[in-house]
């Protein structure tokens, strides 16, 4: 089992809309895939047309794993669950700053499932808190999608400042840059920028900023779903593609 977080410290960024294309790209692949979304927003659910469990609690979550384990949803696509978020999710926080060990927390709980899948993909509240320490521990890949802009610059600095001084490893981190406009020269020359800073850190596969990817909410349905042949289509399958090599290579 491979644990897969979509992840940034910065809101708006793409991060739920990776997190539901990549999961539907791996389970189409053939592998069985478990899409948990541990933001109380529950947007990835929302995706899938799955409600939650109003009673999976904070502390159920990690202590709980019968209740965990039957939170667990089927989606419409072969070898896809979902775990689906609700607003109690945001007590994660104050559950785990007063656990002994709270950094390994969600590890444990999501070894309660892993003879059920092969791939597990976390979508991740856009904050760093001991919630996103427990996905970074957890995590053998942390996806990370950045708008070419000075503001998510700075964030993905801040990311990979965090790894450095949390004892990390920043190989850990796979970047991308989403939601670009290749007519806006900004975007042009921040990705420049940030790929000759942390060349090692960047995939190839850029996500466009369309229409396609904001109807999204609309359709309910991955773009791999509703519109595999258009730009964003193509490109979170280059994505996924990518992905997959680098996290096995």
């Amino acid at each position: 089992m491979q644990i897969i977080a979509c992840y940034s410290n910065k809101g708006g960024v793409g991060k739920t809309a990776t997190a539901v294309n990549l999961a539907y790209a791996f389970a189409a692949s053939g592998h069985r895939t478990l899409l948990c979304d541990l933001d109380p927003q529950g947007a990835s659910g929302f995706y899938f047309r799955v409600k939650p469990s109003k009673k999976l609690t904070g502390a159920r979550f990690f202590e709980d794993i019968e209740r965990f384990a039957k939170a667990i949803r089927g989606s419409d696509y072969d070898n896809l669950d979902i775990l689906p978020a609700n607003m109690n999710f945001r007590d994660f926080e104050l559950f785990l700053s007063q656990m002994k060990n709270g950094q390994s927390r969600l590890k444990k709980a999501l070894k309660a499932v892993k003879s059920d899948y092969d791939i597990i993909l976390l979508d991740c509240p856009p904050n760093i808190s001991m919630l996103s320490e427990n996905v970074f521990h957890a995590a053998d890949a942390v996806i990370v999608p950045v708008i070419p802009t000075t503001l998510s610059q700075r964030t993905f600095r801040q990311l990979l400042e965090f790894f450095r001084d949390s004892g990390l490893p920043r190989k850990r981190i796979h970047a991308f840059f989403s939601m670009v406009q290749g007519i806006k020269s900004l975007h042009s020359e921040m990705i420049a920028e940030m790929t000759d800073a942390y060349p090692e850190r960047f995939a190839q596969t850029k996500i466009p900023f369309t229409s396609e990817i904001e109807r999204m909410g609309l359709a309910r349905a991955p773009v791999l779903v509703t519109a595999p042949g258009s730009r964003a289509g193509k490109a979170y399958q280059a994505l996924f593609e990518e992905i997959k090599e680098r996290v096995n290579g």
